[in-house]
């Protein structure tokens, strides 16, 4: 079977094993210098040095919500086309979730559906990137602005994607990245949050970890940390463990972009011309690091189940969030680019496991056109 999803280990597994076991025996094993490391690199690499490491995206997105101050009573306009783990955070929060439509040919949020969902109570926007294909970035935060609301980057898919010549990571307000099992580069678990401004990306520091601000606490007389809390945080931090993992596979991110969008490069060329499947649409100003290939075809299920005959797995991956129970009291009408896009996407394996034969046995198994 051809996988959809494989985590990702560098093939001399030493690489990882012998910095974990240091770590191991270092006597320190909870957020400390690999932590620090590990926000450096990412900082480095996205070009922005404002990283709070974290122990999920979620963890990321629950922060983002609480630095723009979101509450009861507020909205958030939102997308439904994504992972459980975007909105579940607005409920927690107390605030409504408000679905905006999707463009269907890209899976992201339609700026203009935006526009039209915005209330009186609305205080921020999250945005997806499908599959790792950037947002209409500019046009969202232009919006924000007129109407003086903060923009959540949910980047869970789009680490090394980039947007008019910028790494995703450098746009708006906050931006968070997951390093989950079977992301780009793993930490087993993880993420973290990239903050615009300075205010923020201090008070991401302390609310990371009950409100400490661990750069500033002192040692007592009586060998007692000291320090006042001047506002309730959580238990969001990255450990050193988990950053280690990190840190040994973040030397191969480049590789592993570079494969998926090779794979993804061959997958449009070879099944462009066929009429019962949809590409969906791409631009010269954005750049996807494909951790989805998604495609569109007019019966999903038979596709689905005909590729799992054949020793291939596909899947939709996500279900839109306005179809489970927990969401069922919030309005989902006026979402018809949501309906085809979710009626009709599939996601096809684009990872670094899928070498030349692998793709093209794929490309063989849809062009075959035997669902």
């Amino acid at each position: 079977m051809i996988p959809l999803h494989k985590v990702f280990m560098p093939e001399n597994i030493d690489e990882v094993l012998i910095p974990l076991k240091k770590v191991l025996q270092s006597g320190w094993i909870g957020e400390g210098p690999k932590v620090l490391e590990f926000e450096k690199k990412i900082g480095e690499y996205i070009g922005n040095s404002r990283v709070t490491a974290l122990n999920s995206c979620t963890s990321a997105l629950h922060l983002a919500l609480r630095l723009c101050g979101v509450g009861i009573g507020d909205e958030v306009i939102t997308t439904a086309m994504t992972c459980m783990a975007t909105n579940e955070p607005i409920v927690l929060t107390g605030a409504t979730p408000v679905w905006a439509d999707i463009n269907p040919h890209t899976g992201n949020i339609d700026p203009e559906s935006i526009r039209k969902k915005i209330s009186i109570r609305t205080k921020a926007i999250v945005l997806v990137h499908w599959g790792g294909y950037p947002c209409d970035i500019y046009e969202i935060n232009q919006i924000a602005r007129e109407y003086g609301l903060k923009v959540i980057e949910d980047c869970a898919h789009a680490l090394g994607s980039s947007y008019h010549g910028k790494l995703i990571g450098n746009f708006s307000d906050f931006c968070c990245f997951s390093f989950q099992a079977i992301k780009h580069i793993t930490t087993g678990d993880g993420g973290c949050l990239i903050c615009k401004n300075n205010r923020d990306y201090q008070r991401a520091r302390s609310l990371k970890w009950f409100g400490i601000d661990r750069e500033k606490r002192q040692i007592n007389a009586r060998g007692i940390a000291e320090w006042d809390i001047i506002e309730a945080g959580y238990k969001f931090h990255m450990n050193d463990i988990a950053a280690t993992i990190g840190l040994a596979q973040f030397p191969y991110l480049p590789q592993i972009l570079a494969k998926r969008r090779e794979n993804a490069a061959y997958y449009r060329k070879h099944l462009q011309d066929l009429t019962r499947v949809q590409l969906l649409e791409e631009t010269s100003d954005r750049q996807s690091s494909y951790w989805l290939f998604t495609i569109k075809v007019d019966d999903q299920v038979r596709f689905i189940d005909y590729m799992y005959r054949n020793g291939i797995q596909t899947s939709i991956v996500h279900e839109r969030n306005d179809r489970h129970s927990i969401f069922s009291n919030y309005n989902n009408q006026d979402l018809i680019g949501l309906d085809e896009f979710s009626r009709k996407m599939v996601c096809i394996p684009v990872g670094p496991w899928v070498g030349e034969k692998e793709r093209n046995y794929i490309v063989e198994m849809i062009r075959k056109e035997a669902w």
